[in-house]
């Protein structure tokens, strides 16, 4: 598939705004919008799926294998990690049940003993669950003929919503995934298939749905409004929007820095809240301002995020396509 630069800008620009949430949020300062790039990148999950799929066809047996090798490994080494850590000591408030690891490494919503709170292990592991939660979906449409697809894949997560509204379920399986949320994924898929079909807005029309996403973005965050996937959702739709719309026209040029920036984005995004823990409470004992804390936290979660991109994300993602490419080499007799 044709890289698509709008696409891989904004997956790292999402990611960047969790890590600016995560850091002012540990230094004492103050950036909710940022976690709306959680918003963003399930709409870009829906939108990548839904091209890919549709241009390359795949079982769903290789769908949900592929997905979960892109996923898995990394996420399940921060975790190691993070119990290692939380034995040690190093984690003083955090609580550790065998209920809690095995859900937190199996995508399975489980609350947390430490606070109660529908969070695995590594906290923002919260939305691979609902990655998870989508593939398996989406992969059971990938069953069904290609015009079914979209209209079945909306209909059961509408359903999903529909039923957590009316029964307002406790338990934290299904409390999650009745979550208005996971209809962000299905916006997304929408997109990809306007895409595909060609009916994306022009140039102008893209740039006033950036503008307007950005915007509204920029208003939940200085006047204090409802912060939600009811109130993110529609804004990380138009924003998506926007920038394939620029990208269909021409508009957007490859810039290597930011291609790079949303290459990394899925590490950056695993790894970012261990250097943000540290660098936090080493210039807690100082005088520092809390701006400045924060930048310095962003750029630490950066950069560990980067370099764990290099040191282990790519080489796991290689030795994993060449164990792939053996087993489904015909055999030489």
């Amino acid at each position: 598939m044709k890289t698509l630069y709008g696409i891989q800008y904004l997956r790292g620009f999402a990611a960047l705004a969790v890590v600016l949430f995560h850091a002012a949020e540990r230094t004492d300062d103050h950036f909710v919008i940022g976690a709306a790039g959680v918003d963003v990148f399930f709409v870009i999950s829906g939108f990548i799926m839904w091209t890919m799929s549709e241009r390359r066809p795949v079982t769903p047996s290789r769908f949900l294998l592929d997905r979960l090798q892109r996923i898995a490994p990394s996420y399940w080494i921060v975790t190691a990690i993070m119990i290692a850590g939380a034995i040690a000591g190093l984690f003083p408030n955090m609580k550790l049940t065998i209920t809690h690891i095995l859900g937190s490494l199996f995508f399975i919503p489980v609350r947390s003993p430490s606070n109660g709170a529908i969070w695995p292990v590594l906290v923002q592991g919260w939305t691979l669950d609902f990655e998870m939660f989508f593939y398996v979906i989406f992969a059971a449409t990938l069953l069904l003929p290609r015009r079914l697809r979209l209209p079945s894949m909306a209909g059961i997560f509408l359903a999903f919503v529909i039923a957590g509204s009316i029964f307002n379920p406790q338990s934290s399986l299904l409390l999650t995934f009745t979550r208005p949320i996971i209809l962000e994924f299905v916006a997304g898929a929408i997109l990809g298939w306007l895409w595909l079909s060609g009916r994306i807005p022009g140039a102008g029309l893209g740039l006033a749905l950036v503008v307007l996403a950005l915007s509204g973005f920029a208003a939940i965050q200085l006047f204090g409004l409802a912060f939600n996937e009811l109130t993110c959702g529609p804004l990380a739709v138009a924003l998506v929007c926007g920038v394939v719309s620029l990208e269909r026209s021409g508009k957007l040029a490859n810039i290597p820095l930011l291609t790079y920036l949303g290459n990394s984005s899925y590490s950056i995004y695993l790894w970012h809240t261990l250097a943000i823990s540290v660098v936090a409470k080493l210039v807690a004992s100082t005088q520092m301002p809390s701006d400045v804390a924060t930048f310095i936290c962003v750029i630490a979660g950066t950069l560990v995020g980067i370099c764990a991109y290099e040191a282990v994300e790519k080489p796991l993602r290689n030795l994993l396509k060449s164990l792939s490419w053996q087993r489904s080499r015909p055999s030489p007799a």
